[in-house]
C-alpha cells in the first residue's frame, strides 16, 4: 500500500510561533533601518499625465523627518488622529511614516469620499489635521467648519486658502528627527470599515498588526522577497488592501513598490507590470475579471516577469482561477481577512496546493474555525461563520488583532465571542471546513437568503454566470415574491458586443439550470452598466438588496 505524502502546510502551520518585540513602530521597520542603504528604492512613482519619479528609502525617511517636525511646530502631539487624502504617491507612504514615528495615529480616507463622508469620518475620529491632494482638498475645506477640533490642512496640491503648502512646510523643516518609543500595542491606525452591512465604524489598530499580517502576506506573494522582487497593486494605499496587503509589508521588507495614481485598466495595468518588471500582486477580483475579457492579456505571459497573484475581496470564482493558470502560467493565491483583522486565511501554491473556488487554509499563527451562534466549533462540512481566536494554536496571543472600535464599546463587544483574553473574532462571513482544513466560501452571513423554502448563496450562482462569454460581471440577489418569499435575480454587466435582450435572458437561465440546482437559476435578470462597489472593489449587495425592496413597496 503506498505510503501518503506528507502534507508541509501541517508542519509550517504547527511548528510556527510567534516573535513580537515589546517597543514596536511600524516607522523604525519600514523606512528608518533601510535609510542609511542610499541607494535603495522604495518607489517607483508615475501617474496617468506622465510624470515619473523614484524615491529612495534615504529620500523617503528624510522627508517624513521633515514632516514630522512640521506637525509637531503645528502642535500635533502623540495620540492626535491626523487624516490622508491621498491616492497612491510617494506623500503618502511620508504621511505615514512621518505619523508613525511620532506616535500619533494615522488615518488614511479615500480621495474619492464626498463631503458627507469626510464630515462623518473627521468628526467621528475628532482628527486635528488632513493631508491631501487637489483630488480631495475642495472636499475638505467644505467640511472643515463642521469639525471645530480640525485645525489644519496641508495640502500636496495646489496652493490654496486656508491650506499648508506641503513643500514650504517640508522646506522650513530639519531632516532629523528623534523617534517617539511605542510599545507593539500602541494605535498607529484608524482605518473605518467600507460599510457594506451599516455605518462605518473605525477599527483602531496597533502597530502590531503589521507583525500579525507578515505571515499571510509572505505565503500568499509565494514566499516574498525574492531577489529582484518588485510589488504593484492596484488597491488604494487608503484601505486595509493597499496599505496593510501591499505597501507596508513591501516597505517592511526594503523593496521596490510601483505606485500609479490614476484609475485601473487592463491596458495599463499590463504596461505596468511589463515595465516596471512587476513581479508581485495583488489584484481584486473584478481587475481580474477586467483583464480576462482584455484583448489585450492575450498571450502576455511570454512578456512579464510576475511570479505571484493575491486575490481578496470577493471570491475569485473558478472561471478566472481557471484563466490564470492556463493563460499567465500562475495560480492564484485567494486571501480572506477584515480590516479588524487582516490576513488570516488563503492560500499559497509555493508551500500547498490552492484549490479552484477555496478560501485556503489558515495562515501560520492564526487558529481559524468555523463556529455556530453560541461560538462553539463546527465539525468538518458543517457551515458557520468563520472566526479567528485571539490566541493561536500554542496559546500566545496573536498579533493581528484590532485594539476597539472607535468610540463604539458596545460594536467592539458584538464582534467576540467569549471571555476577553480567550474569544473568538466574528467575521460575518460564513463558510464550511473540509478534512485538510481548507475553508470554502458561502457567502456573507446577510448576503444569504431563501428562496420558495431553499436557502441560496449567491457567490455560486455568480462564478456560474460569469462563466458565460456575455458576462463580466455579476451580483444576484433575493427579489420579493408574494407566492415564494423571495426569487433569484441577477444584475448582469455585459461583455462588450453584447445584447441584453429575451434571447440572453434564456440563454443565462438555461447556463445556470443546466450546471446548478434547479432552484438557483436566475428567475429574473436585469442589464445594468455596473454594479455598485465599495472603494475596496466589492459588490454592494446591500444596496441592489435594497433597491428590489423599494421597488416591491411600489408595486405593492
Amino acid at each position: 500500500m503506498p505510503r501518503s505524502r506528507p502534507d508541509p502546510y501541517r508542519s509550517l502551520y504547527e511548528d510556527f510561533r510567534w516573535h513580537v518585540p515589546r517597543e514596536f513602530n511600524i516607522a523604525a521597520v519600514c523606512a528608518r533601518r533601510w535609510a542609511p542603504e542610499t541607494s535603495r528604492v522604495a518607489i517607483h512613482y508615475e501617474d496617468e499625465r506622465g510624470t515619473r519619479e523614484k524615491y529612495t528609502y534615504a529620500a523617503l525617511q528624510a522627508d517624513a523627518n521633515r514632516l514630522s517636525n512640521a506637525l509637531a511646530a503645528l502642535g500635533v502631539a502623540r495620540g492626535d488622529r491626523v487624516a490622508i487624502l491621498l491616492p497612491q504617491r510617494p506623500e503618502t507612504a511620508i504621511a505615514h511614516i512621518a505619523i508613525y514615528q511620532m506616535g500619533a495615529i494615522a488615518m488614511p480616507l479615500s480621495v474619492l469620499f464626498g463631503p458627507e463622508a469626510l464630515e462623518y469620518r473627521l468628526q467621528n475620529s475628532a482628527a486635528v489635521a488632513a493631508i491631501c491632494d487637489d483630488a480631495a482638498l475642495a472636499a475638505v475645506q467644505t467640511v472643515r467648519a463642521a469639525c471645530p477640533q480640525f485645525k489644519h490642512v496641508i495640502s500636496a496640491g495646489a496652493e490654496a486658502q486656508g491650506a499648508r503648502r506641503w513643500s514650504e512646510l517640508l522646506a522650513r523643516a530639519s531632516d532629523r528627527f528623534e523617534p517617539v518609543t511605542t510599545l507593539a500595542t500602541d494605535p498607529a491606525l484608524l482605518i473605518y470599515t467600507s460599510g457594506t452591512t451599516g455605518p462605518p465604524k473605525g477599527a483602531l489598530m496597533p502597530h502590531s498588526a503589521l507583525i500579525g499580517n507578515l505571515p499571510g502576506f509572505v505565503c500568499s506573494q509565494d514566499w516574498f522577497p525574492q531577489p529582484r522582487d518588485v510589488f504593484w497593486s492596484p488597491a488604494d494605499w487608503a484601505w486595509t488592501g493597499g496599505l496593510m496587503d501591499a505597501l507596508l509589508p513591501t516597505l517592511y521588507f526594503g523593496f521596490p513598490i510601483v505606485g500609479f495614481n490614476g484609475r485601473f485598466a487592463p491596458e495599463r495595468a499590463l504596461d505596468l507590470m511589463q515595465r516596471y518588471r512587476v513581479t508581485n500582486t495583488f489584484l481584486f477580483p473584478t481587475a481580474l475579471k477586467m483583464m480576462m475579457r482584455s484583448p489585450a492579456w492575450n498571450g502576455a505571459r511570454a512578456t512579464l516577469a510576475l511570479r505571484a497573484i493575491m486575490s481578496a475581496g470577493e471570491s475569485v470564482g473558478t472561471t478566472v482561477f481557471e484563466w490564470t493558470r492556463a493563460e499567465l502560467g500562475i495560480t492564484v493565491n485567494e486571501m480572506f481577512g477584515q480590516t479588524e483583522m487582516n490576513y488570516i486565511v488563503g492560500n499559497s501554491q509555493a508551500r500547498w496546493p490552492a484549490r479552484a473556488g477555496a478560501m485556503g487554509r489558515p495562515y501560520p499563527g492564526h487558529r481559524v474555525a468555523v463556529i455556530d451562534d453560541d461560538g462553539c466549533e463546527l465539525p468538518a462540512g458543517a457551515t458557520g461563520e468563520v472566526a479567528v481566536h485571539r490566541r493561536d494554536i500554542h496559546g500566545h496571543p496573536d498579533p493581528v488583532f484590532f485594539i476597539e472600535y472607535w468610540k463604539n464599546p458596545e460594536a467592539t463587544r458584538r464582534k467576540f465571542t467569549g471571555p476577553p483574553d480567550d474569544s473568538w473574532c466574528r467575521t460575518g462571513d460564513l463558510a464550511s471546513r473540509d478534512e485538510q482544513d481548507y475553508l470554502w466560501y458561502q457567502g456573507r452571513a446577510d448576503d444569504m437568503f431563501k428562496a420558495a423554502g431553499y436557502r441560496i448563496g449567491p457567490s455560486e450562482i455568480e462564478n456560474c454566470l460569469l462563466k458565460h462569454p456575455a458576462v463580466v460581471n455579476v451580483a444576484v440577489v433575493p427579489k420579493p415574491d408574494a407566492q415564494r418569499g423571495a426569487v433569484v435575480k441577477a444584475f448582469v454587466v455585459l461583455a462588450p458586443g453584447a445584447t441584453g435582450d429575451a434571447n440572453l435572458v434564456g440563454q443565462l437561465q438555461a447556463h445556470v439550470r443546466g450546471k446548478l440546482a434547479p432552484y438557483e437559476y436566475p428567475k429574473e435578470i436585469e442589464f445594468i452598466d455596473q454594479l455598485p462597489m465599495t472603494t475596496t472593489g466589492k459588490v454592494q449587495r446591500r444596496v441592489l438588496r435594497e433597491l428590489e425592496a423599494r421597488r416591491a413597496a411600489g408595486a405593492a
